[in-house]
């Protein structure tokens, strides 16, 4: 996503969706190219978001992330629960919505191909990656110098495999669940 935007230092981005693992990983590495980045998130989580490196933290229970008067180079919608629609307001004349979810009735990508004709503001679909080798190294580094910290919830050996799932779907996650898979099986 963040590649898809071209978000550089200094871009205002809004992350909705900052504790689950697209959004905490999102915030950390656009905090760490230099992006302002606000997150969005429930009140349990404020100092988790900002922990992870967000500038500002936006508490989804007690406002509506939508009415917030700044705007921004970039929303990327990391639950996938909002809308080109709704976030449109947010973003800068030439800002872009990204979703990492097809949205309702696949609106999501048909706008991707629609926002770019109708006006300044659009809508994109991030379409799964080809790493590079750079890309692969840069993740590499990240992870050993500590500054990218994967967020955890859960592990769960491979045999509850269902259980684990069964969590995710309440999408009451925080960050990761990890799937353990001993290697001597």
């Amino acid at each position: 996503m963040i590649r898809k935007a071209k978000v550089r230092s200094g871009d205002a981005v809004l992350v909705y969706g900052a504790t689950g693992a697209i959004g905490s990983a999102a915030v950390q590495i656009l905090n760490g190219i230099g992006a302002i980045v606000t997150g969005v998130c429930a009140t349990p989580h404020l100092e988790l978001v900002r922990g992870l490196g967000a500038d500002k933290v936006v508490d989804y229970t007690a406002q509506d992330f939508t009415k917030d008067e700044r705007t921004y180079d970039v929303v990327i919608d990391a639950v996938g629960k909002s809308s080109f629609g709704r976030c449109r307001r947010l973003l800068q004349p030439r800002g872009i919505y990204l979703s990492s979810d097809l949205g309702p009735w696949a609106q999501n990508l048909v706008l991707t191909f629609v926002t770019p004709l109708l006006g300044r503001r659009k809508a994109m679909m991030p379409i799964p990656p080809r790493y590079r080798q750079a890309e692969v190294a840069y993740f590499r580094e990240l992870l050993a110098s500590g500054r990218f910290k994967p967020v955890i919830d859960r592990r769960y050996d491979l045999d509850r495999i269902v259980e684990a799932y069964r969590y995710v779907e309440t999408g009451q996650k925080i960050g990761n669940v990890v799937i353990v898979v001993d290697p001597s099986v």
